[in-house]
């Protein structure tokens, strides 16, 4: 395929990979114009020389008609018929090859972000916000008191948690074959052809991209929970295990000299998490089988990890005892392996020895055991701290005998490892859904006679009860008890979580989330069966006293008055919980028995906030402010009940579902909200996004890092005492945005109908992404669809509903009420994007939506639904709206482009989404095919193509 010029700006003439030239940054865009250029010209040779000159040619005309389509130089509809009655095998041929394309364009767009960051660095900038530097940086320009730094900054955590439910639609394979090339690409540099291995770098990327070109796309299984277990695992000895620890040694180091003596972070800050396994709301399959699945298999990752580094560390100390001076502790440790070969290595030996102590602790707990494993007959570690303290005593040998830079490589990395990970790698939050557990307390109630109707009971009347059954130490069942399968499998998930507890560490376990939290019994519920399960015991010391042994039988220490390892959370998720969600703390908090469950966790009491179900129940303006109100009564609750809050985010990907940057979202976060310890989830294509490899984990890790700290020791907020005149402003705004989202989603006759026969949601159940169903229940109701598919739809069909709708008419009437009072309203909003993160935001989120939506092709889905009528109904209030929103969003913010203050994007939409275009029409032609009785699995299985390429190139789209 013939090379055109960097300069060329006809891209109707350019190869495939060619990319529309910009007027502005066009010097810094050159390397990744020239990657693109690249990977797409192979690409291009790759097909024509698996499919024929035919199909690439018509790869070709697609691409060339859809950047006619955006000069306006064609009308849609003509490119659309392009594929009318098109061979369905040859349609798939075109859906793969933008679908590649798309994966290489996003390779070439993350190399360029990490060479432009790398001229920065090398040209002595400052450094860029959402680093480590900055922060520092900015905490060095401040006053700010040890103490204070102390007390905000004790039980400090920072912990991405990898979820159970991605939209992730890449397979194994294609993920490997991207890093691969991504690694390629790195090593091609001005002069280099070859790899450090001496492998010539494009035969490398041609051989790969012949590779990714011949593997299918996508699954022709659904995944299984083990599946998802082993894809949130991947990440760690593919990044988490280098990188996490890495930053919280620097973190700690950092703080600890700019305020010495403080002793700050004696705990990582940085640690991750999972639901992997252990979220079962929704989802049938989650049982005790899965939970020792998950827990077992990130134990069996831990000591993997530990065995191979101290394989290592053992040859690399082989210090003499003839040359060296030892500590005593060290020579103990070292004598309890007998190895005459080595009796003058006393480092050797001691490593060694904690090597076999370890062996001995797999064989105990594990049933899945690893290899490099030791078997010396030594005893097994009851826990991680106690090997930590062998290691420690390496440490301190070291040391104290002038050997500290050998101290500080790999035996230092390996004792930050254990302290971040322990034995049990990251903790599975358990969750599941109130009403479930209601159905299921009822049940244990009635089997054990404590009430035969459980139901029947008015809230306060449920409280009492359950008090009085947390209250003391019996019972209500036991294993083998004839109980209804539900509960049965309910009881069974416990057990096994309690199993990990007692053989991995308490950490294994450090949450049970309660999802459609909306009242103290639902909490409640939770603790009993926490309590069946072993995992809580809260009876009031002074009704029971207990020895010694018996508290040692119960892992309690002596005058311990609460065994809680594993943390009740509420998880408020539509906008009514929102607003109710500090008055249910409050309440919960009265009751002697909760607060001293809550005392028994350090005082600490963790909140999670919904952004998905939020959205969908009241649109992305509502929502957000709701969210933020939340964080605002809860911060209020905390402080009138003398506890610490930590606030655990249900963010996705996408921006209906709270995605957008993770540094800005957390800067935007209400004064007293982050208090230094925050957990968030992250969900779908975008966890490969940010953790496939070390370089971007240690990027969007340490960002996470720096916000977090930026948050809790400066005050972003920035509005003073003007704070409550602005809560107003956005308390009005946001409750017009709901009404007209109302208007639109519960409230306009055949909504539902509409959605469903203009979106590809009916066919999403069947794209193999996720081990969960696409609703929480068998119904047509939009409050019973998960926010997942609900998302993912609208962003295939380029609507992008969630992150926009409403927002426009609200911005619009209120400046326009103003008009006729005589306020200038506008100014007012103006002023707050300016002076307000939380508020610059919200619209800066907008913006990025509304720049990937596109209501022309929008309106080629809307063609799917049948009734004429109700099709022009909703779309003309769609189209309406999405004006609104751009209109408003340059009057407030002055910008002419919605993309003018994220040029990364502009770059990205303008030169590849022309690309993705074809996978529109694609995928309106098959789902016409397919709904109009076409049985062929193959055009099943071209729509489940397209909707794989066009998240791939969105690349948040769920």
């Amino acid at each position: 395929m013939a090379q055109t010029s960097s300069r060329d700006t006809d891209n109707s003439l350019a190869p495939f990979g060619a990319v529309q030239r910009t007027r502005t940054g066009w010097d810094a865009t050159e390397p990744m114009r020239d990657d693109i250029r690249l990977l797409g010209a192979i690409l291009g040779d790759t097909i024509r020389e698996q499919n024929g000159e035919e199909i690439l040619n018509l790869v070709e005309r697609a691409r060339v008609e859809s950047f006619r389509v955006r000069r306006s130089e064609i009308d849609r509809a003509e490119l659309a018929r392009m594929f009318d009655r098109i061979d369905t095998d040859t349609a798939i041929q075109v859906i793969r090859a933008f679908t590649d394309f798309a994966l290489l364009a996003n390779v070439a767009e993350d190399i360029h972000r990490e060479r432009r960051r790398a001229i920065h660095v090398a040209a002595g900038e400052p450094p860029q916000n959402s680093t480590l530097a900055a922060t520092y940086a900015k905490l060095d320009s401040v006053d700010i008191d040890s103490d204070a730094v102390v007390d905000v900054l004790a039980d400090a955590l920072v912990a991405p948690v990898i979820t159970a439910h991605p939209t992730e639609t890449r397979r194994r394979t294609i993920f490997e074959t991207q890093n691969r090339i991504t690694e390629l690409m790195r090593a091609r540099i001005p002069g280099t052809t070859r790899t450090v291995g001496g492998a010539d770098v494009e035969l490398e990327l041609r051989r790969h991209i012949l590779r990714l070109w011949q593997t299918a796309l996508i699954r022709l299984s659904r995944l299984r929970i083990t599946d998802e277990i082993d894809s949130g695992l991947r990440y760690y000895p593919g990044a988490f295990l280098e990188v996490i620890p890495a930053i919280n040694a620097e973190v700690r180091e950092a703080l600890q000299r700019r305020w010495p003596g403080s002793d700050l972070l004696a705990q990582p800050i940085l640690r991750p998490g999972s639901w992997i396994g252990g979220d079962r709301d929704g989802n049938p399959n989650v049982t005790g089988a899965v939970v020792r699945e998950a827990t077992g298999r990130a134990a069996r990752t831990a000591f993997t990890h530990y065995l191979a580094e101290l394989t290592v560390l053992e040859i690399e100390l082989p210090l003499s005892a003839r040359l060296v001076t030892v500590s005593d502790e060290l020579n103990a440790l070292a004598d309890l392996v007998d190895q005459p070969l080595r009796t003058d290595e006393p480092y050797r030996r001691a490593v060694r020895a904690v090597h076999g102590r370890l062996t001995a602790t797999a064989e105990a707990i594990l049933d899945d055991r690893p290899s490099n494993m030791r078997d010396l007959g030594l005893p097994a570690y009851l826990s991680a701290d106690e090997m930590l303290a062998d290691l420690d005593v390496v440490d301190a040998s070291l040391r104290g005998h002038g050997d500290g830079l050998l101290a500080d490589d790999r035996l230092a990395r390996l004792r930050e490892s254990l302290r971040t990970f322990g034995f049990h790698l990251c903790g599975l939050d358990m969750r599941q859904n109130s009403d479930t557990h209601e159905e299921v307390v009822a049940e244990l109630l009635a089997f054990a006679g404590a009430h035969p109707d459980y139901l029947s009971l008015d809230e306060d009347q449920r409280v009492a009860l359950l008090t009085a059954e947390l209250s003391t130490r019996r019972p209500l069942t036991r294993p083998g008890d004839d109980l209804s399968e539900l509960t049965g499998k309910e009881l069974g998930i416990m057990r096994a979580a309690a199993e990990a507890v007692a053989a991995y560490g308490p950490a294994t376990v450090p949450n049970y989330i309660i999802s459609m939290c909306q009242s103290v019994s639902d909490l409640l519920e939770a603790a009993l069966l926490l309590k069946e399960a072993g995992l809580l015991d809260a009876a009031d010391p002074s009704i029971y006293a207990r020895s010694d042994e018996q508290c040692s039988s119960a892992r309690k220490g002596p005058g311990e008055s609460i065994y809680a390892p594993v943390g009740i959370v509420p998880l408020f998720e539509t906008i009514e919980d929102l607003q109710a969600g500090a008055a249910i703390m409050d309440a919960a908090l009265e009751l002697p028995l909760y607060r001293r469950i809550v005392a028994a966790r350090g005082h600490r009491q963790e909140v999670m906030l919904g952004y998905s179900d939020s959205n969908k129940d009241g649109g992305y303006l509502a929502a957000n402010w709701a969210l933020y109100r939340a964080e605002l009564d809860l911060v209020e609750m905390a402080e009138r009940n003398g506890i610490r809050l930590r606030l655990f985010h249900g963010r996705g990907g996408t921006v209906g579902r709270g995605g957008g940057p993770s540094y800005d979202a957390i800067l935007a976060q209400p004064p007293g909200a982050v208090g230094g310890s925050l957990r968030l989830t992250e969900q779908g294509e975008v966890i490969a996004a940010k953790y496939a490899e070390p370089k971007m984990a240690r990027r969007n890790l340490e960002s996470l890092v720096a916000a977090t700290l930026e948050s809790t020791l400066l005050d972003v907020e920035g509005l003073g005492e003007q704070a409550e005149a602005a809560y107003a402003v956005l308390d009005d705004l946001a409750a017009r945005a709901r009404e007209c989202y109302a208007d639109l989603v519960h409230r306009t006759p055949g909504f539902v109908e509409y959605f469903e026969t203009s979106t590809p949601v009916s066919e999403i159940g069947a794209l193999n992404i996720g081990s969960r169903p696409t609703s929480r229940k068998q119904t047509t109701k939009i409050s019973d669809l998960r926010a997942i598919p609900w998302v993912l739809a609208w962003s295939q069909s380029r609507v992008m509903l969630p992150g926009w709708y409403g927002t426009g008419t609200a911005f619009a009437d209120y400046i326009a009420e103003g008009e006729q009072l005589g306020e200038d309203r506008l100014a007012v909003l103006s002023d707050l994007y300016r002076r307000w993160p939380f508020f610059a935001t919200v619209l800066s989120n907008m913006a990025q939506v509304l720049a990937k939506s596109d209501m022309g092709l929008a309106a080629r889905y809307a063609e799917l639904v049948p009734d004429e009528a109700l099709r022009e109904r909703v779309f003309s209030k769609l189209v309406a709206e999405h004006d609104r929103c751009i209109a408003t969003f340059k009057a407030i913010t002055g910008y002419d482009d919605l993309l003018a203050d994220n040029p990364a994007l502009a770059r990205s939409v303008f030169n590849r989404f022309p690309y993705l275009e074809p996978l529109n029409h694609l995928q309106v032609e098959l789902l016409r095919r397919y709904r109009g009785g076409d049985t062929d699995e193959r055009v099943q299985r071209g729509i489940l193509m397209t909707m794989s390429g066009l998240a791939t190139a969105l690349r948040n789209s769920g």
